[in-house]
């Protein structure tokens, strides 16, 4: 479903005034995709590094960490070909198909991201609530499982993006501001999309986070001993919860309302201007995840310390 940079700023123009935010844009995203790409690449290459040592501890968690930093890396590689784009000046140089690759790795990156977050509060969930029961989801067998069906279900659900006729690729010039001409397709695919992508996922950490509070309150286990047990699955739920209602949550919400309201006007301009920003956000969510990592991976903020005193 190709709305993310279709949406923001569409050039079309009537009598009397220019839906084009095309300066909004080229001095917004350049900044952002650029910084967040040396974040990124920095936080998640070091994040990787650091699973894929052999003294570092498998377990899990660490294992859908792992897929979660690889998707990232994929994501902020991609970063200075979109900054490029704006920087001079919405022109694309790179060719069609790098052009579909672009939009394809976007969204990959989201749902992916999405998908293992929401996972890895669930392990976490279990962590705290049933500590002594065994679940699939917990097994480092299934875990391998669980993260080969993501990838696949995400990267099919996505293909179509990698379709001219679907996307809306138009003028290969405007590779970043697609005009797809079929909006009520659009809107069938984003609600099918909101509620399988991001609905479904965010209610369940929501869940999560409340019965999780809600057995730390209730257990009988000294204060000081509960906080040793549980201070890393409930930091990988609140963090995931922090994560979804900043980067993801503005992010669906403008997307949405805009494929609503997508007409031309003076009124719809903030709502464009907007979804420019949400995307900003949801871009950011690929230098959030190492925090995740530190604070609640398994032996990685050991690995890490150990690493700045060598």
């Amino acid at each position: 479903m190709n709305i993310s940079e279709m949406a923001p700023g569409a050039n079309f123009t009537n009598s009397s005034f220019k839906c084009s935010i095309d300066s909004f844009k080229q001095a917004i995203y350049p900044i952002v995709y650029l910084s967040v790409f040396f974040l990124g690449a920095v936080g998640n290459g070091l994040s990787i590094y650091v699973f894929f040592q052999p003294s570092q501890r498998k377990t899990s968690v660490n294992i859908y960490m792992q897929n979660l930093a690889v998707s990232d890396l994929m994501f902020v590689s991609t970063l200075p070909f979109r900054a490029t784009y704006f920087l001079l000046g919405s022109h694309w140089v790179f060719g069609d198909i790098v052009c579909r690759i672009m939009t394809y790795t976007l969204y990959v990156n989201m749902y992916c991201s999405i998908y293992f977050l929401t996972v890895l509060s669930v392990v976490r969930f279990i962590a705290i609530v049933y500590p002594f029961r065994s679940w699939k989801v917990t097994n480092m067998r299934y875990a391998k499982v669980i993260c080969a069906a993501i990838w696949v279900f995400v990267l099919a659900a996505s293909s179509p993006l990698l379709c001219k006729e679907i996307a809306g690729y138009r003028d290969p010039d405007k590779c970043l501001d697609l005009h797809p001409s079929n909006t009520h397709r659009l809107l069938m695919m984003n609600s099918f999309v909101l509620v399988v992508g991001f609905i479904l996922p965010f209610c369940t950490i929501i869940v999560c986070y409340v019965f999780a509070i809600k057995a730390l309150l209730k257990s009988r286990t000294p204060q000081h001993k509960k906080a040793v047990c549980h201070k890393k699955a409930l930091s990988a739920i609140v963090i995931t919860l922090i994560l979804f209602l900043l980067c993801f949550l503005p992010y669906h919400v403008l997307r949405t309302v805009h494929l609503m309201h997508s007409s031309c006007s003076q009124a719809n301009v903030p709502v464009h201007k907007a979804l420019v920003v949400t995307l900003c956000l949801a871009a950011m969510n690929s230098c959030l995840d190492p925090v995740l990592y530190y604070f609640a991976a398994e032996n990685f903020k050991a690995r890490i310390r150990s690493l700045y005193r060598r």
